[in-house]
C-alpha cells in the first residue's frame, strides 16, 4: 500500500488525468468481448443455423449491421487505446519531471555528510534509471495490470453467460499458474534487490574513473581501471542474467498452462457442441476469446518481473524522497542583513564517525582581522573552517558568528555573508566571466576583470583564446592547478563578502604570484575578515594572528614574530622553507 500510496501523493496534477486513463483501460478492454459476442451471432445466424440461407436473404440488413458493428467496435478500441496510452504518458511523464525535481532540491538541501555518505554513481542511478524505472511501472506495468484482469473478467463473465461449466473447465488451470507466479516473485525479488546494488557499483566506477582521468593517466593505470571497470560490468551482467533465468525456470509451467486452456476448450468445447449443449458460435465466441484468459495468465510472470524491479528502484528513491538533513536550510525570506565578521570558537569538539577530529578549540577572530591556520595535514584545519558556514555541526561546544550560534542564524542568510574559496578547487563547464561572477551573475564586466586582476589570473584568461569568454572544461580541464586557484580566488573575493575563507588557494603559484595575491588581500576595498589556511609561511607571515593545529588542537597561537621567537612547529616550518634565511636566525638567536 505505502506504493501506491507513494504514487497517488506524486500524481498531484495529473490525478484526473490518469484515473481517466484508468477508466479508459477498463472501457476499452472490456469492449473485447464485443466482437466475439458480434462474431457468435453472425455464426449462429448466417452460418451454422439451418436458416442460414434464409437468414442471407431475409436479414441481410442484420448481417451488414453486425459487420459494420464489429469494424465499428475494433475502430473505438483502437481510437481509446491512442487515447489511453496518450494519457498514461503525459500523466506518467509529469510525474516524473515532478518527482526529479523535487528529487534534485532534496539532494541540494542535504548536508555535507549525506554527501560523505552517498556515492555520486549511486545517486546518478537513482536520478536516472531508477526514476525512468518507477516511469515505466506507472504507462506501463499498471496499465497492462489493469487491462489484463479486465479482460480476463469481462471474458469469464461473457463466457459464465454461455456455458458455466466450460468455463470451469478452463478455470480449473487458474489455481496452479498462481502457485508459480507466487513462488516465481518470492524467489526472483531479493535478485533484483542486488541487481539494483550492483548497478549501483558499476555507475559509481564509471563516474570515479571518468572524473578522475588525469590521475589514471599520470599514473598509467589505464588496464587496471578496464580491468575493475570489467570486474563489476561482469558482476552486473551476471546478476542480471541469473534474474532472467529464474524466469527461464518458470516460463514452461505458465506457458504450458496457458496453452491447456486451447486443449481444454477444443476437448470439453468439442465435447459440448457435438452434445449440443453450445451452439458453434458460442464455441467460436470461447475459442475466440480463450486468448482472454490465457494471456493475463502469460503475462504474469513478465509483470511480476517488471514489479519486482520496480519495488527495487521505489526503495531506492525513497531513500532520497524523504531524507532529512540533519542541517536544514529553510530559506526564510527575511532580508538578509550583512554581518560584521567577528568569529569565535568556544571549546568547539568535533566527531567524525565515532572519530574525534578536533578537541575542545577555542580561538576567536575580530572584524576585519586576518587569521591564518597552520598545521600538518589531518590536524582539523579544513575541519575548522567546515564548522563556520555550518557545513557540519560541533560535537561539543559552539561557534559563534557576530555573538550568535551559528546554529541559530538562518543558512542562506549565514552563507551568504561567507566567501569560500575551497582546497579542492571546482570550476563549472561555463565560461571564465561565468565562474569568476558565479556568486553574482550580475557582476559586471569591469568588476569581474577587476577582481580578476587582484588574484593575479587577468594575464593569462587575456591570452586565453577568447578570454574572458573562454569555455573552460569540465572541472576547470585545460587549465592549470594554480590558474584554477586564481579563478576559484576570483570568484570568492567578488561576492565582497564579509568573511572570507581561502582553504590553501595559493599553494599552486609561484611566489611572485602569491605576493601579489597577498597585497590584494590586504588591499581590498570593503571590511573584511579573513580566514587563511597555508602551508607557506610567506602566506600566514602577514597575518595579525597565526594558530597552529596538531591532532585537532591548538598547541601555538601567535603573530609571526611571537611563533618565532617560541621555536616550536611554525619555527621549524620556517626554517625548513627558509634554509638560508633560517640558519641566520639561529646564528642571531
Amino acid at each position: 500500500m505505502f506504493e501506491i500510496k507513494w504514487l497517488w501523493n506524486n500524481l498531484q496534477g495529473n490525478r484526473v488525468r490518469y484515473l481517466l486513463a484508468l477508466c479508459l483501460s477498463v472501457v476499452g478492454s472490456a469492449l473485447t468481448i464485443a466482437n466475439p459476442y458480434l462474431g457468435q451471432l453472425i455464426i449462429d445466424t448466417f452460418i451454422s443455423n439451418e436458416d442460414a440461407r434464409q437468414n442471407l436473404i431475409d436479414q441481410r440488413g442484420l448481417l451488414i449491421a453486425l459487420a459494420l458493428g464489429m469494424i465499428g467496435f475494433s475502430l473505438l478500441r483502437t481510437g481509446l487505446a491512442y487515447v489511453t496510452t496518450m494519457q498514461y504518458e503525459r500523466s506518467s511523464q509529469n510525474m516524473l519531471y515532478n518527482i526529479r525535481i523535487y528529487l534534485y532540491n532534496k539532494i541540494q538541501g542535504q548536508d555535507m555528510e549525506y554527501y560523505d555518505r552517498n556515492r555520486t554513481g549511486d545517486l546518478m542511478t537513482k536520478m536516472t534509471g531508477d526514476l525512468d524505472m518507477v516511469r515505466h511501472s506507472m504507462a506501463w506495468i499498471i496499465k497492462t495490470i489493469i487491462e489484463s484482469l479486465t479482460i480476463f473478467v469481462a471474458a469469464v463473465i461473457y463466457f459464465f453467460t454461455i456455458d458455466a461449466v466450460l468455463t470451469l473447465w478452463l478455470l480449473i488451470l487458474a489455481p496452479p499458474i498462481f502457485i508459480v507466479a507466487f513462488l516465481f516473485a518470492r524467489r526472483v525479488r531479493p535478485m533484483y534487490i542486488s541487481l539494483r546494488e550492483k548497478l549501483s557499483q558499476l555507475n559509481s566506477t564509471t563516474q570515479e574513473n571518468i572524473a578522475g582521468n588525469r590521475v589514471i593517466k599520470a599514473f598509467a593505470r589505464e588496464e587496471y581501471e578496464i580491468e575493475k571497470f570489467t570486474e563489476k560490468n561482469v558482476n552486473y551482467s551476471k546478476a542480471n542474467k541469473a534474474a532472467a533465468l529464474v524466469w527461464l525456470d518458470y516460463f514452461p509451467y505458465l506457458e504450458t498452462f496457458a496453452q491447456a486452456f486451447n486443449v481444454i476448450l477444443m476437448i470439453a468445447g468439442g465435447f459440448f457442441v457435438m452434445n449440443g449443449r453450445i451452439t458453434f458460435g458460442e464455441y467460436a465466441a470461447f475459442s475466440s476469446l480463450i486468448w482472454a484468459i490465457s494471456n493475463p495468465m502469460r503475462n504474469i510472470g513478465i509483470i511480476i518481473n517488471d514489479i519486482q524491479r520496480f519495488f527495487a528502484s521505489l526503495s531506492k528513491i525513497a531513500e532520497i524522497y524523504y531524507a532529512k538533513p540533519h542541517i536544514v536550510n529553510e530559506h526564510r525570506a527575511a532580508d538578509k542583513k550583512r554581518y560584521d565578521g567577528h568569529i569565535q570558537f568556544d571549546h568547539v569538539s568535533f566527531k567524525y564517525d565515532s572519530q574525534t577530529v578536533l578537541h575542545d578549540v577555542s580561538f576567536t577572530v575580530k572584524p576585519g582581522e586576518t587569521i591564518a591556520i597552520m598545521g600538518a595535514t589531518g590536524s582539523g584545519k579544513t575541519t575548522i573552517i567546515s564548522l563556520i558556514p555550518r557545513f557540519y555541526d560541533v560535537s561539543e561546544g559552539r561557534v559563534l558568528v557576530d555573538g550568535v550560534d551559528v546554529r541559530e542564524l538562518e543558512l542562506d542568510e549565514l552563507r551568504g555573508n561567507i566567501g569560500i574559496a575551497t582546497q579542492d578547487v571546482l570550476l563549472f563547464s561555463d565560461t571564465i566571466d561565468g565562474n569568476v561572477a558565479y556568486g553574482d551573475p550580475d557582476l559586471p564586466e569591469e568588476e569581474v576583470v577587476r577582481y580578476a586582476e587582484l588574484a593575479a589570473a587577468h594575464e593569462f584568461i587575456r591570452k586565453m583564446p577568447e578570454g574572458y569568454d573562454t569555455i573552460v572544461g569540465e572541472r576547470g580541464v585545460g587549465l592549470s592547478g594554480g590558474q584554477k586557484q586564481r579563478i576559484a580566488l576570483a570568484r570568492a573575493m567578488s561576492v565582497r563578502r564579509p568573511i572570507l575563507i581561502l582553504d590553501d588557494t595559493t599553494s599552486a603559484v609561484d611566489l611572485e604570484t602569491e605576493m601579489h595575491i597577498q597585497q590584494s588581500l590586504r588591499d581590498l576595498d570593503f571590511p573584511c575578515t579573513k580566514i587563511i589556511i597555508a602551508q607557506r609561511v610567506s602566506t600566514t607571515a602577514k597575518a595579525d594572528r597565526i594558530i597552529i593545529l596538531e591532532s585537532g588542537r591548538i598547541i601555538e597561537e601567535g603573530t609571526h614574530a611571537e611563533l618565532l621567537a617560541k621555536r616550536g612547529y611554525y619555527y621549524e616550518v620556517f626554517m625548513l622553507q627558509n634554509e638560508g634565511i633560517g640558519r641566520q636566525v639561529s646564528a642571531n638567536g
